[in-house]
């Protein structure tokens, strides 16, 4: 069964809104075109649209989720190695932490550095306390040690006080020269001491 249309055939005046199946067919075919893709149309923007929207949103969710999934699952498989880091962690933490002199310690600690100077051939002007500088999980222990030696003596203080068995560090040194060309060496000492965290 051919179908041929002939548009000249449809005058638009004599179609009868009230008697639809009066019209020529080539009419009644246009019409339900576009009554379709008119349903097609409104269907899409009521139904459809919003659907897509979530759909894109439940896809960025799902990629998220397999991120954090991922993630987890590396946390997971990777447990016990973590907990074995932890324990290593806290066994070089509680080392770490013996080697800081404690409030009655420091004292004693004046005296080891006074010892390995005065061994290294040194001569003290002056070894004095500075003020404490408190620091987020530790305090600073400043030293100001000012002696008079030759560059040997010097080097062999300086190793002898990186071999003690407290962490003590050397800043802002400077050396001069004396009349009796003998050395100057100024140098601050810093040791430290670690802050309890308060229960």
């Amino acid at each position: 069964m051919s179908m041929n249309f002939n548009l000249s055939e449809i005058d638009i005046n004599d179609l009868d809104f009230e008697n639809m199946g009066s019209w020529p067919t080539p009419a009644k075919v246009i019409f339900a075109a576009l009554l379709a893709l008119l349903v097609s149309v409104i269907s899409y923007f009521l139904l459809v649209d919003s659907k897509i929207d979530e759909l894109a949103f439940a896809q960025n969710k799902e990629q998220e989720l397999r991120q954090v999934y991922r993630t987890k699952y590396a946390s997971a498989v990777n447990l016990d190695l973590y907990k074995q880091q932890m324990v290593e962690m806290e066994q070089t933490f509680s080392f770490l932490l013996k080697q800081l002199p404690t409030t009655h310690e420091t004292p004693g600690l004046l005296d080891d550095i006074t010892y390995v100077g005065t061994t290294s051939g040194l001569t003290f002007i002056r070894i004095n306390w500075e003020p404490e500088i408190e620091k987020e999980f530790y305090t600073e222990l400043p030293i100001k040690i000012e002696v008079i030696g030759d560059y040997h003596q010097f080097g062999n203080f300086v190793s002898e006080v990186a071999k003690l068995p407290r962490i003590v560090s050397l800043h802002d040194f400077s050396i001069q020269t004396e009349k009796d060309e003998r050395l100057r060496f100024n140098v601050v000492a810093k040791t430290y001491r670690y802050k309890e965290v308060q229960p």
